[in-house]
């Protein structure tokens, strides 16, 4: 029996974004919202993971990421979003949107998709994983983004390589 609780799925993906959150606050990272750092840069370290990054969407709209996060030592400014689908449903419908966003309207160059839970469509993940190597749709400016997919597994491999003390 599919269990269809929206409030289960979000605070599944609130789980995912802890995860992340608690990754790098264990490698010395300082966490805080956006918002917060943005009043006053110089008051922060150099080593951060910023949570509720905005970006104006393809749609011209006010749209947000979870993370950014910036590294003065390992010269990394990386942009991370989470997608969470415990059961099926529309999450993962929005990758289309997602990749247009990635190569048109986000800044970073470098942009993490973690991708985690069973209820994804099974061809999803697969064609997002397809437009993303093939760079389909990117113009002259976004074809030297790189945008890497990964489990929460991988990006936790990820993390401690990249990261090691």
């Amino acid at each position: 029996m599919k269990n269809n609780d929206p409030l289960r799925s979000t605070s599944s993906g609130s789980t995912l974004e802890g995860t992340v959150k608690s990754i790098f606050s264990g490698k010395g990272f300082e966490v805080l919202s956006y918002s917060e750092w943005n009043k006053d840069p110089n008051k922060y370290g150099q080593e951060l993971l910023l949570t509720n990054v905005p970006y104006t969407s393809i749609y011209e709209e006010k749209a947000r990421t979870e993370f950014l996060l910036i590294s003065s030592k390992k010269n990394l400014r990386i942009r991370i979003e989470c997608k969470w689908q415990q059961v099926s449903g529309s999450v993962d419908e929005k990758f289309p949107y997602l990749y247009l966003n990635i190569i048109e309207a986000i800044p970073e160059d470098h942009m993490i998709v973690i991708i985690e839970g069973d209820g994804f469509k099974p061809g999803a993940i697969r064609w997002f994983k397809k437009v993303i190597a093939e760079k389909k749709y990117a113009g002259e400016i976004s074809l030297k983004k790189n945008i890497e997919v990964m489990n929460l597994k991988e990006f936790m491999t990820w993390a401690n390589n990249v990261f090691r003390h």
